[in-house]
């Protein structure tokens, strides 16, 4: 019984990190009302089973690493108040990663829905 009470106590945890992230991060906003539009399209398009996962997936993918950007950007804040290079480094590779990922979700969003968009105006 203590282990499933333990296991509660780290979900709530988690959770609690994905409500900080989605008040106080402005690109978590941008892209939570990104995925929710890309959502109501899948949905307006009748994607098939395959297209949402991939898209479930890439949503996924962004709003976690988003988190790890603001994980890395607070623990450097902490260790490195002041200006340092290498902090400046730390925070510029993670938000990197965040922006190259949101380039992939964007060419895979246009290689599932072109082909929709294309019926849709024929």
């Amino acid at each position: 019984m203590k282990e499933w009470k333990r296991l509660l106590k780290s979900f709530s945890f988690a959770w609690e990190g994905i409500v900080f992230t989605l008040k106080s991060e402005k690109n978590m906003k941008i892209h939570g009302a990104a995925a929710l539009c890309v959502c109501m399209l899948a949905w307006m398009f009748d994607l098939s089973k395959t297209e949402w996962l991939i898209i479930l997936v890439t949503i996924g993918g962004i709003f976690s690493l988003e988190m790890v950007n603001t994980a890395i950007e607070r623990v450097v804040d902490l260790v490195a108040p002041e200006f340092h290079p290498l902090a400046k480094i730390a925070k510029d590779v993670a938000a990197g990663a965040v922006f190259v990922f949101a380039i992939i979700s964007v060419i895979i969003g246009a290689i599932i829905f072109f082909p929709h968009f294309i019926v849709l105006i024929s």
